[in-house]
């Protein structure tokens, strides 16, 4: 019996070259695009004045995870209210704060709206900070650009200035927000 052999036929180096550089450009291209969409708002800026926290000093190691860890806070708190999921929260958040902004998603959920948080600036002072280390009281002056939406159609858009009292705690890799209450004026 006979083998059939079938030659295929070559394609020269040339070609082979070119069509590995065409598609890792498509792939770069498909990577800046979803990196630009993903950074088209830029993250929080968030600074900290700890000089008038007691009665103990806050360490600088402490300092650099908290400011880290609420902006972490805050673009997740961003993400949960755009896209009408709580998941973005979880770890982040705990105890009252943590049930406060599920119920919020919850709410948007059920009305169909959703939230968008742009151009966020945090001006973040720590007030209280406990011996033990254990618990940090922040007031932030925050502002940003509001954006209330139904579907695809933008139909409230603002730029806010709101006041929160924030109480932060250590977890095992981060600090959480254990509270957070929006108020009138500090």
């Amino acid at each position: 019996m006979s083998r059939r052999v079938r030659i295929r036929p070559q394609i020269p180096y040339r070609q082979t070259r070119f069509r590995c550089l065409s598609a890792m450009i498509a792939i770069l291209f498909g990577f800046l695009a979803c990196t630009y969409s993903l950074a088209a708002d830029s993250p929080p800026q968030v600074t900290l004045d700890t000089g008038k926290a007691g009665p103990r000093t806050v360490e600088g190691l402490t300092q650099r995870s908290i400011l880290r860890d609420y902006k972490f806070a805050w673009e997740h708190l961003a993400q949960a209210m755009e896209f009408n999921s709580p998941d973005p929260l979880n770890g982040l958040f705990a105890g009252n704060a943590n049930a406060t902004l599920h119920e919020a998603v919850l709410n948007q959920q059920r009305s169909g709206l959703s939230s968008r948080y742009r151009n966020q600036t945090h001006q973040l002072e720590a007030v209280f900070y406990a011996p033990e280390g254990d618990v940090i009281e922040l007031h932030d002056t925050a502002e940003y650009d509001l954006q209330l939406l139904d579907g695809d159609k933008t139909i409230h858009d603002e730029r806010v200035k709101v006041h929160y009292v924030v109480l932060m705690t250590p977890g095992a890799d981060r600090w959480v927000i254990r509270q957070f209450q929006a108020v009138p004026q500090f």
